[in-house]
């Protein structure tokens, strides 16, 4: 098949999935007719479908959206759902910690960013949206594999860990524990160590089950954002993402905090 066919067939493909939907289900007829193509030219697309559960047969011979559909859509709703209803609580939390706020999740081995925040009084030097960041250095990055399961964790922290600062953490040993006390406080962070004067710390957001699902950050220059400061700027940031994991449907245990 040419490029132009393949073309073609995911056009007709998509065109019949969408008759389908409109109609709420449809015959291999209506379906031709749809399309302006044979019969039989219909009925091979809806095989096609079909063996990806994206369609399927009624006992009447009517097609009807498969199950498939709802595996992809499913896998596209978590990151939907969560930059939609982050969105205006990292946007509260950005203006009343007066820093720059990120949603960050786990993808490949890194930290992907997926929204940002920017306090309307503070300048904004970079934005992080669709950025990939290392885990070690970045207090996204260790709220992420505090959370992740030990073998997991100890797979992505084999090998040697880039130093980015003379303040980034290379031990692996001595990471650990900082992921320990990250996971047992509730937020981490990371002081100097992705860039300098740099200063930034995290708390997890959790999915309906509990499972911790991305992280939220503030960072701020260290001048503004001082390590003493952090303690109290968690309790606001933690604060958030625990609003932001009940938006998701997560019920966190009356002993959880």
């Amino acid at each position: 098949m040419t490029i132009s066919g393949a073309v073609q067939s995911v056009d007709r493909a998509v065109q019949v999935l969408e008759t389908i939907a409109r109609e709420d289900g449809a015959s291999i007829a209506a379906i031709a007719r749809e399309l302006e193509v044979h019969a039989s030219t219909a009925s091979r697309l809806v095989a096609s479908l079909e063996r990806h559960d994206l369609v399927e047969r009624s006992e009447d011979g009517t097609v009807q959206l498969g199950v498939g559909l709802l595996r992809l859509a499913a896998s596209a709703r978590p990151r939907r759902d969560l930059t939609a209803i982050a969105g205006p609580v990292c946007e509260a939390l950005a203006e009343e910690l007066g820093e720059t706020v990120n949603v960050a999740v786990l993808r490949g081995g890194v930290a992907v960013n997926l929204y940002q925040a920017q306090a309307r009084s503070t300048v904004a030097l970079h934005n992080w949206v669709g950025d990939r960041t290392v885990l070690h250095a970045t207090s996204s990055g260790k709220m992420l594999l505090a959370h992740l399961e030990p073998a997991q964790r100890r797979e992505l922290l084999r090998g040697r860990l880039e130093s980015f600062t003379e303040r980034t953490l290379t031990d692996p040993a001595v990471l650990e524990q900082q992921l320990a006390e990250a996971r047992e406080r509730g937020w981490a962070e990371a002081v100097e160590e992705f860039e300098e004067g740099l200063v930034a710390l995290a708390a997890p957001v959790r999915g309906p089950e509990g499972t911790v699902i991305a992280a939220v950050s503030a960072a701020g220059p260290a001048y503004r954002l001082a390590p003493q400061r952090l303690p109290e700027a968690s309790a606001v940031l933690r604060g958030a993402t625990e609003e932001i994991s009940r938006r998701l449907g997560h019920r966190a245990p009356a002993d959880e905090g």
